[in-house]
């Protein structure tokens, strides 16, 4: 083999090299650079998930604050509402009390109005001997009434008639005057009132049955309670 032969074969050795590096350069350069998308669509996607689960995070926050809005809204809602009733049902027993102290005004209904309420409470109490207090304008009344008023009970609880004595010591108060309406339902400088009616007690003052015309609005207005806001209820969803 002359020297070019062996420079030729040198040749093609160095091209076959040249081609086998080339080749596993252009391998090493492809894996490289899959290996680089792979690794960046890993980043890309867990970027993605933190971003939609920070997206989801956020979401539920404003979703809670919502229903946090929305139940307070509904809770002042119900407040205005109920308030609203509540100025309606005062209103309402303002109005009745405000009834209550023309009772007393006529004369002839009245005295028959203490002595039903004499009765009621001596059969309340069937004691022999009672303790009657009242007002000090009503006692001229009810002296008219006494008499019959014990023979009615003594005929209905088929007893002898009780002994009732009024109590001139301490009387109920007075109602109060027309311009003050619309604050008797506070203690306050004007004190406390009656519009009428009466309280009696046992001698010995462990029995008491109380049977004043605002005790028995009171008693009333509790019955009809359920039934008033019931109807005020209906009123405001029609």
């Amino acid at each position: 083999m002359n020297d070019t032969d062996v420079s030729k074969q040198i040749q093609q050795m160095v091209r076959f090299i040249r081609q086998e590096a080339e080749e596993k350069a252009n391998e090493i350069s492809v894996s490289a650079e899959e290996e680089f998308n792979i690794e960046k669509l890993q980043l890309v996607e867990a970027e993605k998930k933190k971003i939609r689960q920070e997206y989801e995070r956020k979401q539920k926050q404003v979703e809670v604050r919502k229903k946090i809005e929305y139940s307070m809204q509904l809770n002042a809602s119900r407040i205005k509402v109920l308030q609203a009733q509540d100025d309606v049902v005062n209103s309402m027993k303002e109005a009745a009390a405000k009834e209550l102290l023309k009772v007393s005004e006529d004369h002839h209904d009245y005295r028959k109005l203490l002595k039903n309420l004499v009765v009621q409470s001596l059969l309340r109490l069937k004691e022999p001997a009672v303790l009657l207090r009242c007002r000090e304008d009503d006692v001229h009344h009810l002296e008219h009434v006494l008499d019959s008023a014990k023979e009615e009970y003594a005929e209905k609880a088929n007893v002898h008639a009780p002994e009732i004595i009024i109590d001139t010591n301490i009387y109920l108060p007075p109602g109060p005057h027309h311009h003050h309406l619309f604050s008797f339902h506070h203690h306050n400088e004007h004190g406390p009132f009656c519009a009428g009616g009466i309280v009696m007690a046992s001698r010995d003052g462990k029995i008491v049955c109380e049977n004043t015309l605002d005790a028995r609005l009171e008693v009333v207005f509790r019955k009809k309670l359920p039934e008033i806001r019931k109807q005020l209820c209906s009123q405001i969803t029609a």
